[in-house]
Order: C-alpha cells, then sequence, then structure tokens
C-alpha cells in the first residue's frame, strides 16, 4: 500500500519549545492551522483512501483540512503518538531536551533497551507503532493518510524502512507538516517514494523563531531546533 507519513502543524508548545507528548496536548498556532490548510492543497492530487491521526488533539486539527476536503473521516489509532517525554513531559530546559533526543538518538545507534526515563524503551516503542501501522495495512486501503508526530516519524520509519540514497539521515530535523511517503507492507519491507522534511504547503509556512525539541534529534546542537 501507499502510505503517506505527515507531522502534525506548528503546537504552542512547539513555539515554547516544551516536550508535550501526553494526552491531550497542545493545540495548533494560526501557523499551524494554516500548514494544515496549505498540506490539504499540497497533497490534492493524492489519491487517499482514509486518515488517520493519533489521540493527541494536534493531530486531529491537521487532519481536518484534508478531511473535510476528501469527505472522509479520521480514524483516531493508539499507537500513533508521540515517543512518550515520561519524566521529561511540558519540560524545556536543555537538561530535559537533551536527555529526550538523546535517548531517541540511542535507540536510533541500535540500543533498543534504553528506557527513556519515566518512559518507554525503543522496543515497546517500536511495537506499538508497528502494531498500528499493521492494523492499517491490514484494511486493505490502497493509500492512507497518518497525521502522527516528528520523532515517532522518524524512529519508525528509519527502523523499518530500506535504505534509500535520498533518504536523510534520521537525525535532520522533519518539519511540521512535513511529509514522507511510503510503498510496500510489514512484510515485503517499506520503500521510500518521496521525503520532504520541510512543510509541505511550502516554506513560506516555516516558523524559523520557534523552537522544537522533537524536530531536532541531535543533543549537541545548539542551533536551530524545528
Amino acid at each position: 500500500m501507499r502510505l503517506l507519513l505527515m507531522r502534525h502543524g506548528q503546537t504552542h508548545a512547539n513555539v515554547a519549545g516544551e516536550l508535550d507528548t501526553a494526552h491531550p496536548g497542545l493545540d495548533l498556532t494560526d501557523l499551524g492551522r494554516a500548514q494544515a490548510a496549505a498540506a490539504a492543497k499540497a497533497i490534492a492530487d493524492e489519491h487517499l483512501d482514509a486518515i488517520y491521526v493519533s489521540s493527541r488533539v494536534r493531530t486531529h486539527q491537521t487532519a481536518a483540512p484534508t478531511a473535510e476536503e476528501r469527505g472522509l473521516e479520521p480514524v483516531q489509532l493508539d499507537g500513533l503518538e508521540e515517543i512518550a517525554a515520561g519524566a521529561f513531559e511540558m519540560r524545556s530546559d536543555h537538561d530535559a531536551v537533551a536527555g529526550y533526543i538523546g535517548s531517541v538518538a540511542t535507540w536510533l545507534e541500535g540500543d533498543l533497551d534504553h528506557r527513556m526515563p519515566g518512559g518507554e524503551t525503543g522496543h515497546e516503542f517500536l511495537a506499538r507503532y508497528d502494531a498500528a501501522v499493521r492494523t492499517i495495512v491490514e484494511t486493505g486501503h490502497g493509500a492512507a493518510l497518518v497525521v502522527s508526530h516528528g520523532a515517532a516519524l522518524r524512529t519508525w520509519v528509519s527502523t523499518r524502512m530500506a535504505p534509500h540514497p535520498d533518504a536523510p539521515p534520521a537525525t535532520q530535523p522533519l518539519h511540521n507538516t512535513a511529509l514522507i511517503v511510503l510503498e510496500g507492507d510489514h512484510d515485503s519491507g517499506w520503500e521510500m517514494v518521496s521525503w520532504q522534511g520541510h512543510a509541505v504547503g511550502g516554506e513560506l509556512l516555516e516558523d524559523p523563531t520557534a523552537e522544537d525539541p522533537t524536530g531536532d534529534l541531535d543533543p549537541d546542537d545548539d542551533g536551530e531546533i524545528g
């Protein structure tokens, strides 16, 4: 099947640089809503049989313009949520951000036994995300849009997608309403069709002044987080 994996639009937590992973999560900003509307137009030529979202409100709000234009009802699917911040939840200080992205980086280096302080291990994250994607595949859809979360998408894709010469490193930021398109399934594997790390509606829908702890997986990078 064809799987369109989109990150949600900008949230108030992204702007504040807060690690917002718990339910229900903060709303989209005005820019985030504009990103969602632009994303719906950007993927207008893509066939979609269904739209899936996590339980976090920001994914529902991001999917809404596409759902309205397609006449589709987004399906909330447990397992598509962001990597739980655990002890770092809603913190924005350097130690918390470094601890969060450092834990994810440890998974990407192959240590899936490592546990996010107060949260899940890499094995636990991948198991619940795999289960969610398998549910989508088993519906028999030809194509589906999944609106999910930055760190979760990059971690799952980097560990489940076949190597591709045009794929960026997993540490490269996946900006709000960025889009990764894959084809395949769990049995045959997933192949990359395209990877757009910036907003699919255009780079004018980026906010370079906003911090975003889940947008950059390099704990040693003190530059823009987004």
